[in-house]
């Protein structure tokens, strides 16, 4: 984005200037770029992937979360009808999250990308552990990744919002502990 961002904007300063002319509508800038450096027809393809391609996306997320729960609930999916139980509560719950600060949302996703990821790091040493092979090389980062996960939620604004005076150090505390709760484990399987 960088050169678009100079090339037709004159910089990033430039390009948060007009979108704020034009109430931060992205479209507008995809917009622009595309037909700027691709022309109309290629502009009018650019403008149809960038919707296009949330729309499948959405899609697949929403058939996904309805199969999942399906799953998980234990209903056939075979009915017209009992597909639309379990999708009309997943669409309901969709469309009231559009009614939420999109940036808001974003960044409570993010949070849980960056706590599943954590999770699959300790996954992993434990693994590693077991199989007797080089734990250190996920540990590590798991350990790291405890303190920033734990760190975020506790002192940002659609967290807890608790001071970075005692955020930080619950956040630490957090990652010492789970690395005190691996060791124990450790001492456990080795011994066993």
């Amino acid at each position: 984005m960088g050169c678009c961002c100079n090339g037709i904007f004159g910089g990033v300063k430039e390009l948060n200037h007009e979108l704020a002319a034009h109430q931060n509508d992205a479209a507008w800038v995809v917009k622009v770029i595309s037909d700027t450096t691709l022309g109309k027809l290629g502009g009018i393809l650019a403008i149809l992937g960038v919707v296009a391609a949330p729309i499948t996306s959405g899609d697949t997320a929403f058939r996904s979360a309805r199969l999942i729960v399906a799953d998980f609930m234990n209903f056939k999916q075979k009915k017209i009808s009992s597909r639309l139980a379990v999708s009309i509560p997943i669409f309901t719950v969709g469309f009231l999250l559009t009614q939420f600060d999109f940036a808001i949302i974003w960044r409570y996703m993010a949070w849980s990308n960056q706590t599943l990821a954590t999770i699959v790091l300790w996954a992993i040493t434990f693994y590693l552990l077991v199989e007797k092979k080089g734990y250190w090389i996920t540990l590590i980062p798991a350990i790291f990744m405890t303190a920033v996960i734990a760190n975020y939620i506790l002192i940002a604004p659609e967290g807890f919002k608790l001071p970075q005076s005692v955020g930080y150090p619950i956040g630490i505390g957090a990652a010492l502990l789970s690395t005190l709760a691996f060791w124990v484990a450790k001492r456990k399987i080795q011994s066993a």
